[in-house]
C-alpha cells in the first residue's frame, strides 16, 4: 500500500481526576472542567476520555489507563482527607506497562513538592531556605534560626490549599511566644509557645517527610505571580492578590474584605510578563531540570510556578522568588494553556509511537516506513510546535 494511502494513526488518551462511582458514570467531556482541554485534545486528532477515579474502583480505572496511549492526571496531594498513597503506585504500574502518564509520580517528587524550593535555593528564583528532615532537627535548629533571621515560612513538603503552611513571628514582648498563622482560607493569626506550635508540626515528619522554611517575603500583599508552564514553555500567567499569610481585618477571615482577589489571566505574550518568561525558559528551567535530574521530555503537560516578588533589584527592577511549584493539578488554567498541552501530548505521543514502533516492528514494510517519516516531518514543520 503507498504511504499516502495509510489510515491515519489516531491516539488515545484518558484523562484522569478524582470523583465518586456516580461522577464516573456520568462523566463526558463536555460536562467535565477539562473540557477545553478534551476540544484542544480532539482538534489534534486526539480521542480523550474522562477517567474518574476513587480507591473504591481502582481496578476498573486501571483496566481503562491500560487501553489508551497516554494519561493525563489532575489530582491534588490531599483532598477531603484523601492522598495519592494508592494512586502513585497504580499510575507507576501504568507506565511500567506501556502508556505514557503525565504528569509522572516520580517527577512530582521531584518537583511537585515542597522540597524542590530547597534544592533549587542556588537559582535565581532562590531565598533564604533550609529543610528540617526529622522532627529532632527541626526542634534543635529553628529556634535559633526564627530569633536571628526574623519571621519565617514553614511548609509542610506535600499539600495543597494551603494546609501545612504557616507564618511564624516571634513576640518580642513576650518570652517563648509566636504569633502563627495557617495559610488556609478562614485562618485567624493565634499566639502560644513555640513548643507548643511546634508539637502541632510534627505530623509533616510523616507522609511528607520534611519541612521547607523560607524567609518571609514583605512584599506579599503585592500579590502573587503564577507561571504556567507547558513542558519547558511558557502556556501563560496568572496574577492574584492573595490573602493567605495576611492578618485579616477586623470584621475577620470571612468579610469580604479578607477574601483573595480574582486571578487574572494572561497568555503567554503578556508584555508585563516577559522578563519573568525569558527567566524562566532561558535559564531557571534548564537549571531546574539538571539539578533535579529530570529530562526534558519528561516534563508535566502543565505545571505551574507560583512566585512572590522579591526585593527589587538595584536598577529597581522586580525580582521573583518562587514560593511553590504545582504538578499535581494545575488548574484552572489560562484560555491559551488547552492548546499548549494538546501540541505537548501530540509530540510526546508521536515520539512514543515511532520510538516503540520501531523497536518493536523492525521488519516494517517500505511503505510504513515511508509513512511514518510523512508524519514525522509534518510535525517538524508545524510552526506551532514547541
Amino acid at each position: 500500500m503507498d504511504a499516502d494511502q495509510q489510515p491515519q494513526i489516531r491516539h488515545s488518551v484518558a484523562i484522569l481526576w478524582r470523583g465518586d462511582a456516580a461522577m464516573r458514570r456520568e462523566a463526558t467531556p463536555q460536562n467535565s472542567r477539562f473540557v477545553r482541554v478534551f476540544e484542544a485534545l480532539a482538534a489534534s486528532g486526539i480521542e480523550a476520555r474522562p477517567a474518574v477515579y476513587d480507591e473504591s474502583f481502582a481496578d476498573a480505572v486501571r483496566d481503562q489507563l491500560l487501553s489508551v496511549d497516554g494519561v493525563l492526571v489532575w489530582v491534588d496531594p490531599i483532598h477531603q482527607g484523601k492522598t495519592r498513597a494508592e494512586l502513585d503506585p497504580l499510575l507507576r504500574e501504568i507506565a511500567l506497562r506501556g502508556p505514557w502518564v503525565s504528569a509522572h509520580p516520580d517527577v512530582i517528587l521531584k518537583m511537585g513538592v515542597k522540597d524542590v524550593l530547597y534544592r533549587t535555593r542556588h537559582l535565581g528564583w532562590g531565598t533564604d531556605t533550609h529543610r528540617y528532615d526529622s522532627a529532632e532537627s527541626f526542634r534543635a535548629e529553628f529556634p535559633s534560626r526564627l530569633q536571628t533571621a526574623g519571621t519565617r515560612v514553614l511548609k509542610q513538603n506535600r499539600g495543597n490549599g494551603g494546609q501545612g503552611i504557616w507564618k511564624v513571628e516571634v513576640l518580642h514582648h513576650a518570652g517563648g511566644i509566636v504569633r502563627v498563622q495557617h495559610a488556609q482560607r478562614g485562618s485567624q493569626p493565634e499566639e502560644m509557645p513555640l513548643d507548643t506550635f511546634m508539637i502541632r508540626c510534627e505530623p509533616y515528619f510523616g507522609w511528607g517527610g520534611c519541612l521547607i522554611d523560607q524567609a518571609f517575603q514583605p512584599r506579599l500583599p503585592e500579590g502573587m505571580i503564577r507561571c504556567y508552564m507547558s513542558g519547558n514553555r511558557v502556556a501563560g500567567f496568572g496574577h492574584q492578590l492573595i490573602k493567605a499569610l495576611i492578618s485579616p481585618p477586623p470584621k475577620g477571615p470571612d468579610s469580604p474584605e479578607a477574601q483573595p482577589g480574582p486571578r487574572i489571566m494572561h497568555g503567554p505574550d503578556a508584555p508585563s510578563s516577559q522578563s519573568l518568561r525569558t527567566l524562566m525558559e532561558n535559564e531557571w528551567t534548564p537549571q531546574m531540570i539538571k539539578t533535579l535530574g529530570i529530562d526534558e521530555p519528561s516534563l508535566p503537560v502543565i505545571w505551574d510556578a507560583d512566585f512572590l516578588y522579591g526585593p527589587r533589584d538595584a536598577a529597581g527592577a522586580d525580582t521573583y522568588v518562587l514560593c511553590e511549584i504545582n504538578a499535581s493539578s494545575c488548574f484552572a488554567i489560562p484560555d491559551e494553556a488547552p492548546a499548549a498541552i494538546a501540541r505537548r501530548v501530540k509530540l510526546r505521543l508521536l515520539g512514543d509511537f515511532e520510538s516503540s514502533s520501531l523497536a518493536a516492528a523492525p521488519e516494517r514494510s517500505k511503505g510504513q516506513s515511508r509513512a511514518r517519516l510523512e508524519v514525522s516531518r509534518t510535525m517538524t514543520n508545524d510552526p506551532d510546535r514547541t
